[in-house]
Parts: C-alpha cells; structure tokens; sequence
C-alpha cells in the first residue's frame, strides 16, 4: 500500500468552476468534499443528514429563515438534518464538506442549473 497525505492545496488547483463539490477521499459512507464557491446558492435541506461546512480560505455565511451564521477560515459549522439553509459567499470560498454518499449539493429540493454532478473524484 501506498500511503500519501492529501494535500487540500493541489487538490482545489486542479478545478476552477464554483458550486462543483468534488470528493477527494471516503471514509466508510461519508465523503470529504473539496468546493470552491462564490455568490449565491439556493435555499434546500438535506431530510436524512446533517452537512459539515469547514472552511479552507475565504468568509462564508449560511443563511437560515430564523437567521445566519458566519463562518470564517479555519472554522466549522454543522447543519442539522432537515434545516433548510442557503450558502453564501461575497468572494470566493475554498471548503470542504463531509456528507454521506450520493447526498446532491441542492439537497432534497427540486434539481436547479446550480444541481452539481455526485460523486465526481478528483
């Protein structure tokens, strides 16, 4: 076996289109995903589990219909299952999210131009 530490750095220059999660690594049924975002998203809710936003580089904000929280690199923040948030990010964000498998970035809403392709590798 070959052991190589994944370096989050290579891994994000190898891609430049936003809102395109790309998974870089597995563990068990969940998926450690690289993005890089910039604008706005789309309100949707993941019905059966909770999403990790960790964020790299960059100032992200998650909107709620109750409220936002501010999420700043070198921070994390987890959405609970079933609440309905929409990421934001003024500039762009360099990130990575730990989801379950097969779970699609715009959740369990209908598909929009911003429903990313699942399980790309990279």
């Amino acid at each position: 076996m070959t052991y190589k530490a994944i370096s989050f750095k290579q891994k994000l220059s190898l891609f430049s289109e936003h809102w395109s999660p790309k998974v870089i690594a597995e563990m068990n049924d969940y998926q450690f995903k690289i993005v890089k975002i910039k604008g706005d998203f789309v309100f949707h809710n993941h019905q059966d589990t909770d999403e990790t936003f960790i964020v790299l580089e960059g100032s992200l904000r998650i909107d709620f219909n109750d409220g936002a929280v501010d999420v700043n690199a070198g921070e994390m923040f987890v959405v609970p299952k079933g609440v309905e948030h929409k990421p934001y990010a003024a500039e762009e964000v360099k990130m990575l999210l730990i989801e379950p498998r097969g779970v699609l970035n715009t959740g369990d809403s209908t598909a929009s131009d911003l429903t990313a392709q699942n399980d790309v590798w990279i």
